[in-house]
């Protein structure tokens, strides 16, 4: 893995389309890749880690020309990296977040959050979502190899649940075939620890990122490649009607274990 250190042009992005999943208005990446490589994601393939040094001076600047909205942190990659503990941006960011009072959600995977406890219970209106794909090490040593445990991801919304912050789970992204009989013990793990709600969406399959994880599913779990294709087909979602069947399982399941829940 390499870092470069870079100063961005800017931060803040507005999003325009409506953000069901998220509830966001704007959304801020203080670092572009991701260590995590994470082998569904995009950020897998870039080896190169370009850090914003400018990050901070540049959402003061954003800031003072938008109005008040809840800012996503994290959008595409993740902002408690290993790289944030040395640089520290995410933890300036949400520092200005709070002084602007702004309200914001963060995504992510990583325990390192834990360190600033002491911002987020200061922000206004502060989600936290945590992001797992499955309980089972098996399946997580091979896609999140290079994330934090699933066991620690858990135990930081319990610990973020405990200080007053609203947290929940991100089933994201849901990878088919490998985690449908795991969505119960999943969603009644969420509720042990804490989590307020429960957010999900199918894993989705683009370009070059296609190509390395059905790569990959061919060193795996080759019984899958085809009932891939099958799925996918042509397009980067799975067939529509696997969709309705998943969306309809964890409605039913949120509902038992009286849990919010949203889904595209």
């Amino acid at each position: 893995m390499h870092y470069k250190e870079i100063k961005a042009d800017s931060l803040l992005k507005k999003i325009t389309t409506q953000d069901k999943l998220f509830n966001g208005s704007y959304s801020i990446d203080p670092y572009q890749n991701c260590e995590f490589g994470c082998f569904y994601c995009d950020s897998s393939i870039d080896k190169t880690i370009f850090v914003k040094t400018n990050s901070a001076d540049l959402l003061k600047k954003e800031m003072k020309k938008i109005t008040k909205g809840v800012i996503i942190v994290g959008s595409v990659n993740d902002p408690y990296q290993n790289v944030e503990k040395n640089f520290k941006i995410t933890r300036s960011l949400l520092e200005i977040i709070k002084e602007k009072n702004f309200s914001c959600h963060i995504l992510t995977k990583s325990d390192l959050i834990l360190r600033d406890i002491d911002i987020l219970t200061e922000i206004n209106n502060c989600t936290v979502t945590i992001s797992i794909i499955s309980l089972k090490n098996s399946i997580f040593k091979i896609f999140e190899k290079n994330a934090p445990s699933t066991e620690k991801r858990l135990n930081v919304m319990k610990k973020l649940s405990d200080k007053g912050i609203k947290t929940g789970l991100a089933i994201l992204p849901i990878l088919p075939y490998l985690v449908e009989e795991e969505f119960e013990n999943i969603i009644k793990s969420a509720k042990k620890q804490k989590a307020q709600y429960i957010l999900y969406k199918p894993l989705e399959l683009k370009g070059d990122q296609k190509t390395l994880f059905m790569d990959l599913l061919k060193n795996y779990r080759i019984d899958l490649v085809d009932k891939y294709k099958k799925l996918y087909k042509n397009s980067y979602l799975p067939d529509k009607k696997y969709i309705f069947q998943i969306n309809k399982s964890l409605e039913k399941l949120c509902r038992v274990y009286n849990l919010k829940y949203q889904h595209n």
